[in-house]
């Protein structure tokens, strides 16, 4: 796939996009529900080697295939290491699955119910290694907390200044604003959030296009106006600590929009599962997202 078939196939394929991209923060938590305690390494090194061994083993899995997983955001070391014997990126591709990059550093301390993303010095180099991979687009998130509207204009504002640098490198930005699923004012950061990014869409340059990922709405359907904007290439959500079921649930509830999930994707994988059982557990979990992502139910339906 070239960029413009990558592109053909994130705007309107059937399927979702795996997010692969545990940073070294939630590494230790994510090893930890897939079976391997703590105490199994004893540097970083051994630790990322051991998140790739699992991401590996996902990518390599039959079950893992283009047509249903259309997309997967990668971690950096990921991205740097090979799969199969060939590049994290290329291995991707050739099973039709477009590759994405995270490129965030992490979050800044919480201010105006918000936290923004740490600086990136380095992400023009990163930008541009990235697209000699083959890699498609990026990824960037931010935290919403509280409904602060100074806070969350600020979130966004920031979010779509990386995004025109990633456009300017000639990727596809994933700005990535979570609400936080927890917080006591969720359905007021839900509509801030929806004002704020519109007023960006609107703001940006004739021909240029985002994607969007975002907490799954209070009020479903909330989005609507996102997924019909014309500078918007894809809505895809986030799990935000949903169990795979209730996050497929509130998923089908909103038309157009398809999954982007972690947890939700490995929450039943374990590294001590044999070959079968591992391929049996990662395909009914695809399935479950599939189907989540593609069959969508009226919000009256589901009340």
């Amino acid at each position: 796939m070239d960029f413009n078939a990558m592109r053909a196939k994130i705007a309107g394929g059937n399927g979702f996009i795996a997010a692969l991209d545990q940073s070294g923060g939630s590494t230790p938590k994510a090893l930890e529900g897939y079976g391997v305690e703590e105490g199994a390494w004893s540097t970083e090194e051994e630790m990322f080697g051991l998140i790739h061994k699992m991401r590996s083993r996902i990518i390599t899995s039959p079950a893992f295939t283009g047509e249903k997983v259309i997309g997967a955001i990668l971690f950096e070391r990921t991205m740097d290491g090979e799969v199969g014997g060939k590049p994290t990126p290329q291995a991707l591709i050739e099973k039709g699955v477009v590759p994405f990059i995270k490129i965030d550093k992490g979050l800044e301390a919480e201010v105006n119910g918000v936290q923004v993303m740490k600086p990136m010095p380095e992400l023009d180099a990163l930008l541009s290694r990235s697209k000699a991979l083959g890699v498609f687009g990026t990824k960037e998130r931010s935290v919403i907390n509280l409904a602060n509207r100074e806070g969350i204009a600020a979130v966004v504002a920031q979010q779509f200044e990386i995004g025109r640098q990633v456009i300017g490198a000639g990727m596809m930005p994933i700005i990535e604003p979570e609400v936080n699923i927890k917080s006591p004012e969720r359905a007021e950061c839900d509509q801030i959030l929806l004002e704020e990014i519109l007023k960006n869409l609107d703001a940006l340059p004739a021909g240029e296009q985002v994607m969007l990922k975002l907490s799954l709405p209070v009020k479903p359907a909330l989005f609507d106006p996102l997924i019909d904007h014309p500078k918007v290439l894809r809505v895809v959500a986030l799990s935000g600590g949903y169990s795979r079921p209730e996050a497929c649930a509130e998923l089908a509830k909103n038309r157009g929009v398809i999954a982007s999930f972690s947890r939700a994707l490995l929450e039943d994988l374990r590294a001590q599962m044999s070959e079968i059982e591992f391929d049996t557990a990662l395909g009914a979990a695809i399935d479950e997202i599939y189907k989540g992502s593609t069959q969508k139910v009226s919000t009256t339906t589901a009340a």
